[in-house]
């Protein structure tokens, strides 16, 4: 949905598994779901969040815990991608 909102092709939208630890290790990545665009976090993880097979947690703006990240958060690195930039 918000691909479309931003001008963008949902069906270049890449899902990648994670499954072991290794691949966890290999990919930085931190928890499920993580999305990213262009390689970056829409939400980078703190620095005491662990790298592997764990249920993610995103910080709302308004300081409370969510299983996604806002959309707004997620439409902003999208549209700072398209114009050449890194979102924050």
């Amino acid at each position: 949905e918000e691909m479309s909102s931003a001008g963008l092709d949902p069906e270049s939208l890449r899902v990648r598994e994670v499954d072991t630890e290794e691949g966890a290790r290999q990919e930085e990545f931190v928890g499920s779901p993580t999305i990213r665009v262009d390689g970056a976090d829409v939400q980078p993880p703190g620095p005491d969040e662990p790298v592997g097979l764990n249920c993610r947690i995103y910080r709302r703006r308004d300081g409370r815990a969510s299983p996604l990240p806002e959309a707004a958060e997620v439409r902003e690195a999208l549209l700072a991608s398209r114009k050449g930039v890194r979102a924050r």
